[in-house]
């Protein structure tokens, strides 16, 4: 049985996203399950306000670390956040008090989600989709193969940090009365200058454009578009039905799209509620980033394409009179 169950929630831009109430949710879960306590962790500088969000998911308590407070100990001024030093205040933070961290399998959870393994002697497992008890045992399921077959994994040691695939997880409302946040004291996380070894100077965010990591609805294009001057097709279908633009690696090797957009094994794992491929051959590579879309549509004009072995609708046909005739009708539709 686990002594305690700590959920991390990251934020973006000062506001909690979908991953965290994803966390929370699925911490909340897995603590009723083992028959133990939880709590959450954040390390931002989100105003009390965007904390009390947190309660429509079931958080009553909320661990904050001050982010600011966190980087002055660097004494640089130009730093945003070091993924390290995130890492080692977590890892401080839970100590023996914890025997199961959740992260999400966001970017930056995959990133730090490795070294908090190391700090805290615990078993790593990322990119779950499922998580079961059994016998009073851990047992998760994730994808392997790009996606290929799935593997469940039973732990034998009550030591577990795991990241869990954004979007496939559900927020379930369980609202609470209030949310109290618990300042945590930076004296307490043994955090030096030193340990600011790599850090993050600038953030850029493209303004008014949706996130395929965060997105239920996406839009991708591949090497059938023939060139980037036709991906406004993409865009005007995206618009019309309010989904994220994606893209295939082989688009973003020729410098179509900004690797943000890029889905696949090497690009982002999503997990929407639909996603169309237009001009996507369905190369496994690709097939890894996005198979676990509750509907895939496809649209490629070669009937044999791979794509179509995993698409739940198909259309055969030219994109370049496919997609335009889609955005029409959901235009008139929506």
């Amino acid at each position: 049985m686990a002594n305690k169950i700590l959920g991390f929630i990251d934020a973006k831009e000062n506001k909690f996203k979908n991953p965290a109430f994803e966390i929370i949710s699925e911490t909340r879960k897995l603590a009723g399950l083992l028959n133990c306590d939880f709590d959450i962790l954040a390390i931002n500088k989100c105003p009390d306000e965007e904390f009390q969000k947190l309660g429509e998911y079931g958080a009553n308590k909320v661990y904050h670390i001050n982010s600011d407070e966190l980087n002055s100990i660097s004494g640089k001024s130009d730093l945003k956040y070091s993924h390290n030093v995130f890492a080692k205040a977590i890892s401080n933070f839970a100590g023996d008090n914890y025997d199961i961290i959740l992260l999400s399998g966001t970017s930056f959870g995959k990133e730090i989600a490795p070294a908090i393994a190391i700090k805290t002697n615990s078993a790593f497992n990322p990119d779950i989709i499922a998580i079961a008890v059994e016998n009073g045992k851990i047992k998760v399921t994730k994808p392997v193969y790009a996606g290929k077959s799935f593997v469940d994994i039973i732990f034998n040691t009550n030591k577990i940090v795991l990241t869990l695939r954004p979007n496939v997880f559900k927020p379930v409302n369980s609202p609470q009365s209030g949310v109290e946040v618990v300042k945590v004291d930076i004296r307490t996380l043994d955090i030096e200058p030193a340990d600011f070894k790599s850090y993050v100077r600038e953030i850029s965010v493209s303004s008014g454009k949706l996130d395929v990591a965060e997105a239920d609805r996406i839009v991708s294009g591949g090497r059938g578009m023939r060139g980037p001057e036709n991906f406004n097709l993409i865009e005007n279908l995206a618009d019309a039905i309010g989904a994220a633009t994606g893209a295939s690696r082989a688009v973003v090797d020729a410098g179509w799209r900004e690797h943000g957009d890029q889905v696949g094994q090497t690009g982002k794992t999503v997990s929407p509620s639909l996603y169309i491929a237009c001009g996507i051959s369905g190369a496994i590579q690709h097939l890894a980033g996005m198979s676990s879309s509750k509907c895939i549509v496809a649209v490629n004009k070669d009937k044999d394409a791979p794509i179509f072995q995993i698409a739940d609708y198909g259309i055969v046909g030219d994109v370049f009179e496919v997609l335009p005739a889609l955005t029409d009708e959901f235009k008139k539709i929506l």
